[in-house]
């Protein structure tokens, strides 16, 4: 039987009138991928105001590693809003906080004393970290890296890549920010492999503490060990190690930026595990709160103590809600075999597009665990960006049942973030649908194609 149900055409007709109330009522600068309005969620499948019931393959951008409305979650939520929705962490200390970070700290890497501090997103994680290394060194030097993102706050939208979406109109940006190539093995620069392209990325770090920053002004290194909205690039063990041990020569702090790729999303709690780099501070989001706002940083503690008293916090960081919700996560995430599950949508997924190489315009089927892409080429030997396939196919998906969004620098990927145990019939069935609207799409194209030649 299958899962997708539609009663109506997409949107249905009291998904477009509520499309209408937003349209003239919120900023047009707030996107959305499907024009879907949603009335209930349960695991992995969402229904509409119409009736409709959809299967989500992007669970809020990779939120929903639980699935939706986990029994277990809003059990916790539910049993913590009877007691006490927020007094305030900068006001008064409840159970949960201490809770909270007492189990980030025992299960992100490094054998040595932690500390953590929770906050809303991922943006303002990632602003904590860089305040707290540029505390503990005494220095103002951010390194990132193209294609990153990292969010969209003013220091955050200074890091992350991808102009013309994130940053155009925004400037003046954030000073002391220093960019630099990641090497993506699937694009590597004409006449070089992967892997020389990773070793040319090495030796520019080196190359840029003498060419853009010198190691005593710089702070922090801060990489996505999975690059989230550029692509699902898994980062080169090789080059997580060259951060590592660069930092470890000046004294900078190594951040790991998993707020997308964390949480159990590649099968391990946090992707940098699969390299055995150890990071000084881990940053996640998203999927820690299953859709409740929460956010961590979690590290050394004595980089953790760095900032005087009063210097980090914020209103409605670490809310005894959201630190319920966080905990009610760890738990199921660490039931056995959860995490595993991961795998599973892993090996769907190629089984269903690596055949499709040859007959759809596929140039790299990657990523780790629930969280892969499928990114799409016009010529499979220039590998120029086909954006336009994945703009015609996202809503043609969504009108056959399935929430999609796209990825990458050049937005020419489709990225699939479900659930971890998402049932596999379930997901052979979604994705089934993505190949149909990416094969209409592609022949609507060809077809435009040879009428203009």
């Amino acid at each position: 039987m299958p899962y997708i149900k539609l009663n109506t055409p997409i949107p249905g007709p009291q998904s477009v009138a509520l499309q209408k109330r937003r349209a003239d009522a919120v900023s047009k600068g707030l996107g959305q991928a499907n024009a879907v309005a949603v009335a209930s969620a349960q695991g992995s499948l969402v229904t509409d105001v119409d009736g409709n019931t959809f299967i989500d393959l992007a669970c809020g951008i990779g939120m929903m590693a639980v699935g939706h409305n986990h029994p277990r979650v809003v059990q916790a939520l539910h049993d913590q809003v009877a007691r006490a929705v927020h007094p305030g962490a900068l006001v008064v200390n409840f159970e949960g906080y201490p809770a909270l970070a007492e189990r980030l700290n025992s299960l992100t890497p490094g054998d040595f004393p932690k500390k953590t501090l929770l906050a809303n997103g991922g943006a303002e994680a990632v602003e904590n970290a860089v305040k707290i290394a540029r505390a503990y060194t005494g220095r103002a030097g951010i390194i990132v890296f193209e294609g990153a993102y990292h969010g969209r706050t003013n220091l955050t939208m200074s890091m992350t890549s991808k102009y013309g979406l994130f940053k155009k109109g925004f400037g003046p940006f954030a000073s002391e920010v220093y960019r630099l190539p990641f090497p993506n093995p699937y694009r590597p620069p004409a006449g070089m492999d992967a892997e020389g392209w990773t070793d040319w990325c090495c030796w520019n770090l080196e190359n840029a503490l003498v060419a853009q920053i010198d190691g005593s002004a710089l702070a922090c290194i801060v990489i996505e060990p999975v690059m989230g909205e550029g692509g699902f690039i898994p980062t080169p063990a090789k080059f997580l190690r060259k951060i590592r041990e660069i930092c470890d020569r000046t004294g900078a702090v190594m951040i790991a930026d998993e707020i997308q790729s964390g949480s159990g999303r590649t099968g391990r709690m946090y992707a940098i595990e699969h390299s055995g780099v150890i990071p000084d501070l881990v940053i996640t989001a998203k999927s820690l709160g299953a859709g409740v706002p929460v956010s961590a940083v979690t590290g050394r503690a004595e980089i953790m103590d760095a900032p005087h008293l009063g210097g980090v916090g914020s209103t409605y960081g670490g809310s005894p809600l959201a630190c319920a919700a966080a905990l009610a996560v760890l738990d199921v995430l660490h039931e056995p075999g959860f995490m595993d599950n991961a795998k599973t949508v892993e090996r769907v997924v190629r089984e269903v597009w690596e055949p499709l190489r040859g007959e759809l315009p596929i140039g790299d089927i990657r990523g780790i665990g629930a969280m892969m892409v499928v990114e799409f080429v016009k010529d499979t030997h220039s590998k120029e960006p086909w954006m336009d396939v994945i703009a015609n196919a996202v809503p043609l998906a969504v009108k056959r049942g399935v929430l999609l969004i796209r990825a990458g620098l050049y937005s020419n990927c489709i990225r699939f973030l479900p659930a971890l145990d998402i049932p596999e019939d379930m997901l052979r069935e979604a994705l089934t649908e993505v190949a149909d609207a990416v094969r209409e799409a592609y022949a609507a194209l060809r077809e435009k194609e040879a009428v203009t030649a």
